[in-house]
């Protein structure tokens, strides 16, 4: 099977706030108002979060009907702890990211205590968005400075941070 490719391309409307466009829909990424935000929208943690849930969802559903497992009612939930303090220029003692991401999914089915943990086996294996979270993915990230024409990226590859500067 072919590679999909999946792309959002938006623009800053103030320091917190991004809207961004993927396929049809219009999504907008802001910061509470704690934060310095407007709450016009989830922030971008959130929205990983809601990501993780929305594909878990998916995949639970997913598999669940290639088990033969009926389940009549699902509810995901998904938690994560981070320490701002680095985010915000305060200490670099903790990472910026989620510390730990804890989900939970709850499920009414009449399914065997083996066939739920099958189930569960399974999700965790196939989620994109799981193996995403949990294993190093290759990023490279550049800003494209429109005044001169430079362009500086940076590549992360297994945690090692390379960096270099390219005419554009």
């Amino acid at each position: 099977m072919s590679d999909l490719q999946f792309t959002i391309n938006g623009k800053s409307i103030d320091a917190t706030k991004f809207t961004g466009e993927t396929r049809q829909f219009l999504h907008t990424v802001d910061e509470p108002a704690a934060l310095g935000g407007a709450d016009d929208g989830a922030n971008p943690v959130e929205f990983i979060l809601a990501g993780y849930a929305g594909c878990l969802n998916v995949v639970t559903n997913l598999i669940a009907k290639e088990l033969n497992i009926p389940i009549s009612n699902l509810k995901i939930n998904v938690t994560g702890n981070l320490n701002p303090a680095k985010f915000l220029g305060l200490d670099n003692t903790d990472r910026a990211g989620f510390k730990n991401l804890e989900a939970t999914i709850e499920v009414d089915s009449p399914a065997s205590e083996e066939q739920i943990a099958q189930l569960l086996k399974t999700v965790e294996e196939r989620c994109p968005v799981n193996d995403n979270l949990s294993n190093p993915t290759p990023i490279s990230v550049s800003i494209k400075n429109n005044q001169p024409e430079l362009v500086y990226r940076y590549r992360r590859l297994d945690n090692n941070i390379k960096s270099f500067i390219t005419n554009a």
